[in-house]
């Protein structure tokens, strides 16, 4: 059985983590290993049989609070306004109409999110995810259909830029989200650039063009780790699905204006500070980090104080809303602050109010 942990305290519960994996016991040929027989993850990274960078393998990509927020380097300025009013809106709603709720795929470049595997030959690559979707880059020279059948992931060509791979991707419906809810035209264009920096490491770079909706093209950065040792397991988004009758807007949610409270400034600022929670994976490990910030009357999460800011929708004073969770803060009887919990379906997660933000943070 597949245990599946969104993690909200990555600020990313779209991002599935394993837990488990088959073939525990059955190791993966032609790694590294130190003397006692443990992947040597920080090895120097092979090479294919021309010369090339060698991609092969399992990886786990985490786009952090992007994959909340994927126009997060934007200023809403560099946004079309019916577009950033639409964002905020699926925020309210949770997300109630996102394509992911019914089961269909991403565009082609978010497969490296999650588990996937990468498959390497010299004029095509390979990347398989646990969802069952697949995607082609052709690295044997043709350049990007002039006018392509748009697609739901897209069509994606490759080429060495010395160590580095360079992936260009269009031709997208605009049935896609990139997040949470920003929404993209068909004019969307994405450029990816992998290089493997040691043998269980890869840095990877996506760059996002949208002339029609977002006045400059962004890059976001995604760590990439090699997992060894392990192999992919089957998951069927619309097997015993049970999420999305949880995540509707009902009439009656309508009438009490649940979907768009305003909340008073003095009581964000209260909930504004430092939390910490015990990572769900390994209690042993460093806690982590998440920050609660206020901007323009507006409630926002941010990880280790970097990085995206993802707006938190009111539901009530206390109760506030991002896709695929809920977060309530608690007060001690003297009415500070003392934890905020984390509703999600994977169960409940408290996170305990460490301290007050640095001054930088909060001008």
């Amino acid at each position: 059985m597949r245990v599946r942990l969104r993690l909200f305290a990555a600020v990313t519960l779209a991002l599935s983590m394993p837990a488990a994996g088959q073939w525990l016991h059955y190791k993966t040929p032609g790694i590294p290993r130190t003397a006692d027989g443990s992947p040597d993850l920080k090895a120097a990274a092979s090479k294919t049989a021309d010369g090339k960078p060698d991609l092969s393998g399992i990886w786990r990509g985490d786009p952090g609070g992007y994959g909340l927020n994927m126009a997060a380097e934007l200023k809403p300025s560099e946004i079309q306004p019916w577009a950033e009013k639409l964002y905020k809106q699926r925020l309210e709603d949770l997300g109630k109409d996102s394509p992911s709720y019914r089961c269909m795929p991403q565009i082609g470049p978010y497969t490296s999110f999650g588990m996937f595997k990468i498959l390497q030959t010299p004029t095509v690559i390979g990347v398989l995810s646990e969802g069952g979707v697949y995607r082609q880059v052709l690295t044997d020279g043709r350049p990007l259909p002039e006018d392509p059948n748009p697609t739901w992931m897209g069509y994606s060509v490759g080429h060495w830029d010395g160590d580095t791979l360079v992936v260009e991707s269009a031709g997208f419906n605009d049935q896609t989200w990139l997040d949470a809810g920003h929404p993209h035209s068909e004019q969307l264009r994405v450029t990816e650039r992998f290089r493997r920096k040691d043998f269980g490491h890869m840095e990877l770079k996506m760059t996002f063009s949208d002339p029609k909706i977002y006045s400059r093209s962004w890059t976001i950065d995604v760590g990439l780790e090699l997992v060894p040792d392990t192999e992919l397991l089957e998951y069927v988004c619309n097997e015993n699905e049970k999420d999305v009758k949880h995540f509707l807007i009902t009439e009656e949610d309508r009438k009490q204006n649940r979907t768009n409270v305003k909340v008073a400034p003095e009581t964000l600022a209260k909930y504004a500070g430092i939390y910490e929670m015990l990572n769900p994976e390994d209690a042993k490990a460093k806690p982590i980090s998440m920050w609660v910030l206020t901007e323009s009357d507006q409630l926002l999460m941010q990880m280790n104080g970097a990085g995206p800011k993802i707006p938190l929708a009111a539901q009530s004073a206390t109760t506030f809303s991002v896709l695929g969770g809920t977060v309530v803060f608690v007060t001690d009887d003297k009415g500070a602050v003392t934890h905020f919990t984390m509703q999600a379906v994977e169960g409940d997660f408290k996170v305990l109010r460490k301290g007050n933000l640095p001054p930088a943070a909060t001008k």
